[in-house]
């Protein structure tokens, strides 16, 4: 085996325990990725397209832990990497795409707070962003003018050059209400009005309840509503392309919360707003943006309550006569993920083992035929084709290594020959097959 690059501790302790958590770590991915090569290729594919002035949609599904959310977390650090702007959400009963009190307003309020950069992954990103657009703007002027920093000349010549980007902005729908704030926090920054400045911000972030509070604030007799809030979304692509960004990516997991609103009209309304989105991205409408979302197989194709039961989406989704497993159209609007195999499996636990000597200071123990075992044991069990998923597997394994790090006479073909690890093995994919709505994040 090949010599792993070494995993940083802060890094490694971070991936072991949300890996153990049964949660997507949200830094160190690169040193744990295996499989998914056809898929994340497929949607790299996409992002050419996009920083190329297009939009796109893809559905990522699969079952509950086979990877969604790691696929996911992948592809954002990869486009945060290449210069988007990401911003992700889990729906949940007050996060929908749509809702009578402000379900949809709240996904666009959590997508702007978790705004993500390559400087700021870790979400919060709006004011940098603006902030950058404008110091970017200054700094250019002064290139292309010669001109000090204090020159009167400085400031019409940066001037020009905001108006051209709000002027951009202003044409596109709700386009002027967005070019005047933008303008406005312009002027507040270039006049240290910070108050006037966390205004606006908080405009952008759909936190003004009504026209009249906002008209008091800003001047802006408009507000970011359950109706319209993906509009908005449309508007920040653009800017961040204008203000020098690639483009701008939105995730958002955990579709089968819409699968579980019980009132029929309510999930039709949601399943609207999803038509609406693919629409525009399909047609022209949209620019400069991507949009992913997880879901279920059962929340995609049951047709009495999931994506399916809107006709108008089950025609546009629905999988051709040809696609089958092992040979799937990567290139269509819904990604299926394949459950991993045993060989990659058996590298990520490779790569897993040496990540927790490292970060715990011992020589690796477990040997490449111990490995072998493991995964013999976990694929070999009754049903494990079609119910084990990578969190499973990974969670063993994890609490394997700690228990056998903890207790140095301890051995592992003795673990893996116990009862109790059979029996609670066999539970596990009875327990999986029952899930019914228990959603998990990798």
């Amino acid at each position: 085996m090949a010599e792993q690059k070494k995993v940083p501790k802060r890094i490694a302790q971070t991936v072991l325990n949300s890996l153990k958590g049964g949660v997507v770590p949200r830094i160190g991915l690169p040193y744990i990725t295996v499989g998914r090569k056809n898929e994340i290729e497929a949607l790299l594919h996409d992002v050419d397209i996009i920083s190329e002035g297009g939009a796109s949609f893809r559905f990522i599904v699969g079952r509950y832990g086979s990877g969604k959310s790691f696929l996911l977390q992948t592809i954002r650090n990869y486009v945060m990497d290449r210069g988007f702007i990401v911003a992700d959400a889990d729906l949940s009963p007050e996060r929908r795409l749509q809702g009578t009190k402000g379900q949809g307003l709240a996904t666009y309020r959590e997508l702007i707070s978790n705004l993500s950069t390559k400087t700021k992954p870790e979400g919060g990103a709006l004011t940098l962003i603006l902030d950058r657009w404008i110091s970017a703007v200054q700094t250019e002027a002064v290139e292309e003018t010669g001109l000090s920093p204090d020159d009167p000349a400085l400031q019409a010549a940066t001037d020009k050059k905001i108006y051209a980007v709000t002027a951009s902005v202003s044409e596109l729908v709700h386009g002027f209400e967005f070019a005047k704030l933008l303008s406005s926090y312009y002027r507040s920054y270039v006049d240290g009005d910070d108050e006037t400045k966390a205004k606006v911000v908080r405009w952008f972030r759909g936190e003004y309840s009504t026209k009249t509070e906002a008209k008091e604030a800003l001047g802006v007799n408009m507000i970011i509503t359950d109706d319209d809030w993906y509009d908005y979304l449309k508007l920040f692509a653009t800017f961040f392309r204008l203000a020098g960004y690639t483009g701008m990516f939105i995730m958002i997991d955990e579709l089968v919360n819409i699968y579980k609103i019980p009132n029929s009209i309510t999930r039709q309304y949601n399943y609207e707003k999803i038509l609406t989105m693919y629409n525009d991205t399909l047609q022209g409408k949209a620019k400069y943006l991507g949009i992913l979302m997880g879901s279920t197989p059962q929340a995609l194709e049951d047709k009495r309550r999931g994506i399916y039961s809107y006709e108008a989406l089950r025609s546009r989704l629905q999988e051709g006569r040809f696609s089958r497993p092992g040979a799937r159209d990567l290139l269509a609007p819904v990604i299926r993920l394949e459950p991993l195999t045993a060989e990659e499996m058996l590298v990520l636990c490779e790569k897993l083992s040496e990540m927790h000597a490292g970060l715990y200071g011992y020589s690796r123990s477990i040997s490449t035929e111990d490995l072998v075992s493991f995964i013999k044991i976990e694929y070999g069990r009754i049903g494990a084709d079609q119910n084990i998923t990578p969190r499973e597997v990974i969670r063993d394994f994890i609490e394997l290594l700690d228990l056998l790090y903890q207790n140095p006479d301890m051995r592992i073909d003795e673990l893996l020959a116990s009862d109790e690890f059979s029996y609670a093995k066999s539970e596990a994919v009875s327990d999986e097959t029952d899930a019914g709505f228990v959603e998990f994040t990798i």
